[in-house]
């Protein structure tokens, strides 16, 4: 029997690696002689430069930034050898034959991770680290870089990863506004300087479409679980709105660039390294599913194993678990869900079972707090039978 375990992450709980490691283990304990492949999912959330990196046998390294609110903290950089990337990878990123690629993830140095829930304000929260990583990325010789920008805990429109790599927010006196956050824009009386230009060219990997303004742009769809409140909303997007068109007038953009597809993902970073940096966005699901592999690990398997921390609808519908299953429906594969809590009456596709993790009466904070005990549990209820 050949298993393929591909999870997705469990929010606030596990890590995609964390689960495909518990289930490996419990399963090869369960049954030595089965082979088990592991593919861990991340579409450039939590996860992304460790899971890609590893994939592609390359080495990560560990640097200081400062975090979504400016204080010290450690986060990581990948280095893959473009040569081992697969042709189709390599054609997603436009990249070249050979040279060092840098994976870099925004959750790493921006992330709502880092931040417990009743501290979050975007007010205040700045993508400096991210900046940091791609400046540290470019100083190490890298050719191309790699972004995932899924997890954030800001909406500076990557002002601050710009001003790490060259970008100055000046105010009235001509003073430098250091490490401005949006609370400091309102001073900000002109934009200065240059982008570094040892910054090499940036892929975006993002599934998110949202422009950046409006009722479906950052602030509405993504500024309350990263602190906003409505009584803050206006004015924030008021904010967000002037500073944006004058990023747009600085780098010699159109302000249509605002209205663009995904330039409101992760607080509008993709917007200003669009802006400044003439960044590229690529489908972030369909680049993974190329670079681990996916559909040729589903042909080689006999079951898939797949899940997250709530699986329903949506999930069906969306990308990660509901793409693997689409793919094993496709080849003909028994395929099991196996999440924190799973949706009744869900449509699922042939040969598909679900199973939820969380015994019945559990919150969903003693659900969280006991999940990698739980999926193990369930795992060996599963596989004993």
């Amino acid at each position: 029997m050949h298993i393929l375990i591909a999870f997705d992450k469990f929010k606030d709980c596990m890590t995609a690696s964390e689960a495909c490691q518990i289930a490996q283990e419990v399963i090869l304990k369960l049954h030595p002689n089965w082979q088990v492949t592991i593919a861990p999912f991340s579409d450039g959330g939590e996860g992304f430069c460790e899971i890609l990196t590893r994939s592609a046998y390359g080495k990560i390294e560990r640097v200081p930034v400062l975090g979504p609110q400016l204080t010290p903290q450690t986060s990581q950089i990948g280095y893959v050898d473009i040569g081992r990337l697969g042709h189709r990878v390599r054609e997603i990123l436009h990249l070249p034959s050979e040279g060092t690629l840098a994976v870099i993830e925004m959750a790493q140095a921006s992330g709502l991770q880092s931040i417990p829930t009743d501290k979050r304000d975007p007010w205040i929260a700045s993508t400096y680290g991210t900046g940091q990583l791609i400046a540290e990325a470019a100083d190490a010789g890298a050719q191309e870089i790699l972004l995932g920008i899924g997890g954030s805990a800001t909406n500076d429109l990557g002002l601050g990863a710009l001003e790490a790599i060259g970008l100055q927010l000046m105010d009235r006196d001509g003073q430098l506004i250091d490490h401005a956050t949006p609370r400091d824009w309102p001073r900000v009386a002109r934009l200065d300087g240059e982008i570094w230009p040892n910054i090499p060219h940036i892929n975006i990997a993002c599934d998110v479409e949202n422009p950046l303004l409006g009722p479906h742009g950052a602030t509405a769809t993504y500024g309350p679980q990263k602190g906003m409140r409505y009584d803050d909303y206006s004015a924030f997007e008021s904010t967000v709105s002037t500073m944006a068109k004058r990023v747009c007038s600085y780098f010699e953009q159109s302000e249509s660039l605002m209205s663009a597809p995904g330039a409101g993902a992760a607080g509008g970073i993709g917007f200003g390294l669009q802006a400044a940096c003439e960044a590229r966005m690529v489908k972030g699901f369909d680049l993974v599913e190329s670079w681990l592999q996916l559909k040729e690990k589903v042909a080689a398997a006999d079951l898939i194993i797949t899940g997250e921390g709530k699986f329903d609808h949506s999930s069906l519908q969306g990308k990660g678990p509901g793409s693997l299953l689409r793919e094993a429906a496709r080849q003909h594969k028994h395929a099991k869900i196996v999440a924190g809590l799973v949706e009744s009456r869900l449509e699922l596709p042939p040969k598909t079972t679900a199973d939820s993790m969380a015994p019945e009466g559990y919150t969903r904070e003693r659900s969280i707090a006991e999940g990698k005990k739980l999926l193990a549990r369930k795992l060996v209820q599963i596989f004993s039978k």
